[in-house]
This record gives structure tokens, C-alpha cells and sequence, in this order.
């Protein structure tokens, strides 16, 4: 029996997506044309495969078994192809999607960016926010290219690479009446602080290391980024707990001043991480290293 191999992206963009019109965008086709090659893997396959629920698709039973079968095949199938191919980054055209919580835009974008100016002009990035839910980005479907923050819980379909561990420190204005070059425990208790709110899982972990030293805080102002918090330190008597490649940007301000943390606070990882699919295509391969390199020189000069 011959197969239309084409109808196999289709049926794990359907199983990932869990909606017609999601997928037909993710494989750039229309959602007619998507029904009707729905209706084509129907007769191939001699099952419903998916039944219409109230908030989207439910694959039958025999769906969910031929998935990973179907998918680990179509990822050698990318593995075999993909490998034979030249990436240039110099003459390259691509656009590139990256899913970054608000740390990684703040701090390691600017560095990304600039060394992509430099080497592959024609590399184009967009930036998509990463808060909690890794489905959200992109990432656990394949249309985005990677993810970089923290990775908590990833799916199966997806490789995971450290990058660096990031400390905490601590700044306030530079001429703060009751805070000289050292922070004190009883100093850091006793000041008002800003606190930064990001979606996703660096407020949890600063939360547990503060809860770990039994170092108490008590919050006088909340903020959503980072890009808010120099500003507000530099015009009250405030203090804030940034993680350090933050605090070495905004120790640039001479309203500003960076302290070490008055105890330990530990460090949170930073991670990439991106769809099996593409771990070996030349472009993606290229700019995972590229961001690595560029990552481990911050690092390096912020020890």
C-alpha cells in the first residue's frame, strides 16, 4: 500500500496543536485545505482520528498510539535531510522566533543581537514572551525555534541545554543616607524594597531563597520588568534584589550603587531549549551555538 507522506506533518501538527485552525497556521496552509487533508488521513488510516470537543480536537485512541511512532520517524526523515544541507550565516535569509522571559530580553538579547549584526545580517530575530506555559511559546509544537530562560517540566519533544547559573545582588541609590559599600542583614530587613512580578518562575525561585536565609523583605513597591526597577530605586530610599548581569547593566547609572547580597542567596539556571525536529538542522544548530558563546563570554566577564 503506497502512503501520501505528506499527510504525516499534518496529523502531528493536529496531535500537537489540538485545533484546525492552529495548525493549518503552523503548517502555513489554509484550514480548508487542512480539513480535506484531515478527511484524506481519515480514509488512510481507517479511523475518525480526531472528534470535535467543545474547547478544540480529541484525538481517538489509535491516534494517540500511531503519534510517536509517526513523529519519530518524520524526525529522521528532518535528521537525514537537514544534515546534508550548508548553513552560511553570512549570505543567509531566515527570520527566527525566540521565546525569552523578561531577564533574557533584558540582559542577553542586546548581546545575541549585536553579535547577529555582525556575523549574519540577514538573520533576522522575533521575540515572543515565555512566562509559564512552554505550550504558549511555540516551542513544544516546533514553531518557535527555541526557548531561553528557565525550563521547568519539559515535554518529552523537547532537549534542554544549560547555559550558565546567575547569582543575586542587591542595588540602591548611590547616595542612600543609611547604606554605605556593605549591606547589612539588619539594614536589608529594616529598608523598604521593589519588587519585580515577571510571569514565570525566577519570582518563585528568589522567593525560596529568601525564604531559605529567613531573610525577611518588606515589598513597598511591585513592578512588572526590569526596565522599571533602576528608575525607581534611583529617586527613593528603595532597595531591590536583581539577579547580577542585571545589576553590572545598571551599575552604569551613577545614581545607582550594586551591593553583594548581605547572605547567600544561592543561584537559578539559565537554559535553552528547542523541538527534537530541529536538532540537527544547520541553521538552528548554528544559532543554538551562537548563543551559547555569546552567553558563556557574559558569564565569563561577570564572574
Amino acid at each position: 500500500m503506497r502512503y501520501d507522506l505528506n499527510l504525516l506533518p499534518i496529523f502531528i501538527a493536529l496531535i500537537e496543536e489540538r485545533s484546525v485552525t492552529r495548525a493549518a497556521e503552523r503548517m502555513g496552509i489554509t484550514q480548508p485545505a487542512l480539513s480535506k487533508a484531515l478527511s484524506r488521513l481519515r480514509e488512510m488510516l481507517k479511523d475518525q482520528l480526531f472528534v470535535r470537543e467543545r474547547y478544540g480536537l480529541r484525538p481517538t485512541p489509535l491516534a494517540l498510539a500511531l503519534a510517536p511512532g509517526i513523529a519519530e520517524a518524520l524526525a529522521k526523515l528532518d535528521d537525514a535531510v537537514l544534515g546534508q544541507q550548508d548553513f552560511d550565516p553570512a549570505k543567509a535569509e531566515r527570520l527566527l522566533t525566540i521565546a525569552s522571559n523578561g531577564y533574557v530580553e533584558y540582559v542577553l538579547t542586546p548581546a545575541i543581537v549585536a553579535h547577529l549584526q555582525a556575523v549574519a545580517p540577514g538573520v533576522k530575530l522575533r521575540l515572543t514572551p515565555y512566562g509559564t506555559d512552554l505550550a504558549e511559546t511555540g516551542v513544544t509544537s516546533g514553531t518557535t525555534a527555541l526557548v531561553l530562560g528557565r525550563i521547568i517540566d519539559p515535554p518529552d519533544n523537547l532537549v534542554v541545554q544549560h547555559l550558565m547559573d546567575e547569582g543575586l545582588a542587591c542595588i540602591v541609590r548611590a547616595d542612600h543616607p543609611d547604606v554605605g559599600d556593605v549591606i547589612s542583614r539588619e539594614q536589608f530587613e529594616a529598608l523598604k524594597h521593589v519588587n519585580v512580578m515577571p510571569p514565570g518562575r525566577l519570582r518563585a525561585g528568589l522567593f525560596q531563597a529568601l525564604a531559605r536565609q529567613e531573610l525577611k523583605r518588606d515589598v513597598a513597591l511591585s513592578v512588572t520588568n526590569f526596565f522599571a526597577v533602576g528608575e525607581m530605586v534611583a529617586v527613593t530610599d528603595y532597595c531591590a534584589t536583581l539577579p547580577k548581569l542585571i545589576c553590572r547593566r545598571l551599575a552604569h547609572d551613577p545614581r545607582l550603587k550594586v551591593l553583594t547580597a548581605p547572605v547567600d542567596l544561592g543561584t537559578f539556571p539559565v537554559e535553552m531549549a528547542w523541538h527534537v525536529r530541529y536538532r540537527h538542522d544547520p541553521a538552528h544548530r548554528w544559532l543554538r551555538s551562537t548563543i551559547a558563546e555569546v552567553v558563556a563570554d557574559l558569564s565569563s566577564t561577570a564572574a
